[in-house]
């Protein structure tokens, strides 16, 4: 697990391009038959991706968390991107197909991950927050979430918004997850762009082309910075920056936010004009 620190936004003034990618930008988060995990101090999230091949796979700590297991006083969300597969919790087991979502209460002691075709792996992207409070395990099927439609063709932003853990689907502690979808066509996402001052987010960009590229843009409105980024790659948002992308095509993001609340519509936002 690869920790990543909290920064002061006037430090970021003074970053180029390879601090801000190292400090800002998870390049490689699926790899077969491996777990890779990062673990920001921006709010103590912990973001990764899982991807069984041939053999199950769980999430092992030694000292990190300082606890005996994972889940022990964390919540746990799981998106599958990737083909079909299991996990299971605790003996009980939830087949995960393509965008299917999974929220996982604390206290969870077993925590593993399967793929069910070793060719076709599962890619479970994973969001965990510490929580204070023991919620009910969730099944999340992207098929019964009824999408928020946002945006418009013409501003180059349509697109749907699926809550998976959200409190219209779910009790949690302080994780929200959902994913969301651009119509072709479209490459902005949240524009006109806000900030958090209350919470942090993290952004995964997916269903991207391999020669797409998405302008990740961040820092304080009015003096931004921007990460150049590609399929699958994921990028650390604190509370005090802005978080809005735009890109060669359309694709997938998934969004994963913890800090003192789970109200959705909790945001400040930024006038076009503001912006630097």
């Amino acid at each position: 697990m690869e920790t990543r620190y909290a920064h002061h936004p006037d430090d970021i003034k003074k970053y180029g391009t390879d601090e801000l990618r190292r400090d800002f930008l998870v390049e490689t988060l699926f790899e077969s038959g491996q777990v890779h995990l990062n673990y920001t101090h921006v709010d103590r999230m912990i973001f990764g991706g899982v991807t069984p091949e041939d053999h199950e796979l769980t999430i092992k700590l030694d000292n990190e968390l300082g606890v005996e297991y994972f889940l022990e006083r964390r919540e746990l969300g799981i998106i599958n991107i990737g083909g079909e597969g299991t996990v299971v919790l605790d003996g009980m087991e939830y087949e995960m197909q393509q965008r299917d979502g999974l929220y996982v209460g604390k206290g969870t002691r077993e925590v593993l991950f399967r793929s069910k075709d070793a060719g076709n792996p599962a890619k479970f992207y994973i969001n965990s927050a510490p929580a204070h409070h023991t919620y009910p395990t969730v099944k999340i099927d992207i098929n019964q979430i009824d999408p928020l439609q946002m945006g418009s063709s013409e501003t180059l932003n349509e697109r749907k918004i699926y809550q998976y853990v959200h409190p219209n689907v779910c009790e949690s502690c302080q994780l929200q997850m959902g994913l969301t979808m651009l119509a072709p066509g479209s490459v902005w996402n949240t524009m006109p762009c806000h900030t958090h001052e209350r919470r942090m987010e993290v952004y995964l960009y997916f269903d991207m082309e391999p020669e797409t590229r998405v302008f990740h843009f961040m820092g304080k409105p009015e003096e931004t910075r921007h990460l150049v980024m590609k399929n699958e790659q994921a990028a650390i948002s604190p509370s005090w920056s802005i978080h809005t992308g735009t890109a060669t095509s359309n694709y997938t993001f998934i969004w994963g936010m913890c800090g003192e609340n789970i109200t959705y519509s909790d945001m400040d936002h930024i006038k076009m004009e503001d912006l630097r």
